[in-house]
């Protein structure tokens, strides 16, 4: 997270995420250490993290309305979190405070050798559970709600959340980092999943990365796109066709496209690239 962003327009649609907050400190060194070794870091900074506080302090640096639903403890950690968040244009009045207990924190060393980074995370207490969101907390949270975005953190309570958001017909984001038990009952209402390089393999057991984001689309059928990261080579989407398809269309292996794809992108652009099938919903970003 970080401060400073673009003053958001009254009336337009909020962005509701759901997750734990976490408080990293990063450590920036030439290269990993090895084991017993001593070195010095090149520079150290401190600042709120967690892909929830993450995302939303991104969609607030776009302009666009956003408020968290989140604990934290009532330490200092927890307040400089969200002291930040609310610098960054994020709505924290939500975000409930327990007097007893720990925030989460990672250490995070940054490589710059292999533009790498490695998280040692220390779980805090207590957590967000379902006995905290009252049927009026959920009401008043979704008001002016368009896109909920969850992760599966504090998952019983995120899976309470996004029922609810599902009732009222509020599209569901889903950030699947990893497989985490009972995640399927929430990937099951999510509308758009953006996955983590190993997600979709791990969680269907395809033979290849297309396959799995193919796979993904034919067993969740309200998915409308999976997008899966690729760190600095971008992100693969591949997106529900809207229309039907005519019967005169030939089938196409989904990995050899994937393949062709790769060799068409010129991934030594300085701007963004999109690079689409054309006839098929993927796309090489």
């Amino acid at each position: 997270m970080s401060s400073c962003s673009d003053e958001a327009i009254p009336g337009q649609p909020i962005v509701l995420g759901c997750g734990q907050l976490c408080l990293d400190y990063l450590v920036t060194v030439a290269s990993f250490p090895i084991p017993d070794q001593k070195i010095r870091g090149t520079s150290f900074k401190v600042q709120g993290g967690g892909n929830t506080g993450n995302a939303l302090t991104c969609v607030a640096r776009l302009g666009l309305p956003c408020r968290i639903l989140a604990k934290v403890a009532d330490d200092s950690h927890g307040r400089y979190m969200v002291e930040e968040l609310e610098s960054s244009g994020v709505d924290t009045s939500f975000c409930m405070s327990a007097k007893d207990g720990a925030s989460h924190f990672n250490y995070v060393i940054v490589d710059n050798q292999t533009n790498t980074r490695t998280c040692i995370y220390t779980p805090g207490y207590p957590p967000l559970l379902p006995d905290d969101l009252t049927e009026s907390l959920l009401l008043d949270v979704l008001d002016g709600v368009r896109v909920l975005y969850v992760n599966g953190r504090s998952r019983e309570a995120e899976l309470l959340l996004a029922q609810k958001a599902h009732s009222k017909n509020i599209p569901i984001l889903i950030n699947a980092e990893k497989k985490r038990t009972g995640l399927d009952e929430l990937i099951d209402l999510a509308d758009y999943a953006i996955c983590s390089t190993n997600f979709p393999q791990e969680w269907t057991g395809a033979p290849s990365s297309p396959s799995a984001l193919l796979s993904m689309l034919i067993r969740l059928p309200k998915l409308k796109f999976v997008i899966m990261t690729l760190g600095e080579h971008g992100c693969v989407m591949l997106e529900r066709c809207s229309s039907e398809v005519s019967g005169s269309e030939e089938e196409t292996d989904i990995d050899e496209l994937h393949e062709s794809l790769k060799q068409s992108t010129d991934f030594t652009s300085v701007l963004p690239v999109c690079n689409s099938s054309g006839m098929l919903q993927g796309d090489w970003l």
